[in-house]
């Protein structure tokens, strides 16, 4: 008996039947009041981390609750040039004639803008928008 007559009578396997997913849906629901004032909240604590928190919530939840797209926005431009500025003031740091001072320099802005993230927060949570005094509004 051949090699291939030998395969042609072993019996068939039956695979499993693969399970039905369902997929999700194209637009995400809106959040609920609090759902967005939780959002918003945390796009302003997110700035003790830089602007890369508030960014990413403005980018998931700016067309699912207004509070969030607003305090968000609002969160991401006054994080934006502190953090720039942050990022130069560390790699300045690994040049040893200046590195105190902008060691000196990076830790200050860290504490600006926790300061000013918390306070953020804190009034945003209340769900009362907040308005930085210093910001640049890059982001319109």
């Amino acid at each position: 008996m051949s090699e291939n007559s030998a395969r042609n009578q072993q019996p068939e396997r039956k695979s499993a039947p693969r399970p039905q997913y369902q997929s999700a849906s194209a637009s995400a629901l809106p959040l609920t009041p609090s759902e967005d004032r939780q959002w918003a909240t945390m796009a302003h604590f997110g700035g003790i981390l830089g602007c890369f928190p508030s960014l990413v919530i403005y980018l998931i939840f700016k067309d699912r609750g207004p509070f969030t797209a607003q305090e968000s926005k609002e969160a991401l431009n006054f994080t934006v040039p502190p953090t720039v500025v942050a990022i130069v003031a560390n790699m300045l740091i690994l040049i040893p004639a200046v590195s105190g001072i902008f060691a000196v320099v990076a830790a200050a802005i860290w504490v600006f803008l926790t300061v000013y993230s918390v306070i953020a927060g804190i009034k945003c949570n209340r769900g009362v928008p907040y308005r930085y005094a210093y910001n640049l509004r890059l982001f319109r």
